[in-house]
């Protein structure tokens, strides 16, 4: 994106104007023309580079972003798994932080209580659960942010970089709980840069490109302008 010069005599003479053009040279449209459908229990992947829309892609799915044009039509209870911990207080524990966590993500107290051993144990972070978040380390936060979303029974998952969550144990672990949500008839939407994951887990997929859709279909069909467009 390039920004226009504003003379400054002619933006402190009409002050409107200059806040208008101002607001034009800061504008930046994310997606362009971009049109999908997923099926329900469908596996779906978006590729493409850095800055090619991917993750906005996902946070209008999750409506935490707001389309400035088009429409997005949405059935069933979506769990984002986007910025993993970003409801936790670094000054709670751990263990506080659970409840903090599934309360924002949908869930009751009383679910939380139902599913706290389950969430704790998948995290792996037993020992350090009456400690506060402030002293955990990033990877630390991903694996009890991850842990909490992975419990509140979605309808449709949101996950940006599906590998992107702790060490290669816990990565694993991810995997593994991905694929018995496939089973189990979850829709699964992700993010990856890897298209192995896109040929292993993907029914579809498609690519994104300066904010453009350039591929979309099954892995085989879009295979080629993935190797065009992202590892050239």
């Amino acid at each position: 994106m390039h920004k226009k010069s504003i003379p400054l005599k002619r933006a402190l003479l009409n002050f409107p104007e200059f806040l208008r053009e101002l607001r034009e040279a800061e504008a930046f449209t994310a997606l362009r023309r971009v049109s999908f459908e997923i099926q329900r229990g469908e596996t779906f992947g978006i590729c493409g580079h850095n800055g090619s829309g991917k993750s906005t892609t996902l946070g209008l799915i999750a409506k935490v972003l707001r389309p400035t044009t088009g429409e997005i039509h949405i059935r069933g209870r979506v769990s984002p798994l986007l910025e993993l911990g970003a409801g936790f207080h670094p000054e709670l524990t751990g263990r506080e932080n659970i409840f903090l966590n599934g309360i924002i993500l949908g869930m009751t107290r009383k679910e939380v209580v139902n599913r706290f051993d389950q969430i704790v144990g998948f995290s792996g972070l037993e020992e350090f659960l009456d400690e506060p978040i402030r002293t955990y380390s990033s990877g630390m936060v991903m694996r009890l942010g991850f842990s909490v979303a992975v419990n509140t029974d979605p309808e449709i998952l949101l996950v940006d970089e599906v590998l992107a969550v702790g060490d290669a144990s816990f990565q694993e672990k991810c995997l593994e709980k991905m694929e018995e949500f496939r089973k189990n008839g979850v829709t699964i939407i992700f993010v990856t840069h890897n298209f192995k994951q896109i040929e292993e887990m993907c029914n579809r997929a498609l690519v994104l490109h300066h904010g453009e859709v350039i591929a979309y279909g099954s892995p085989s069909e879009i295979k080629d302008a993935y190797k065009s467009h992202l590892s050239g």
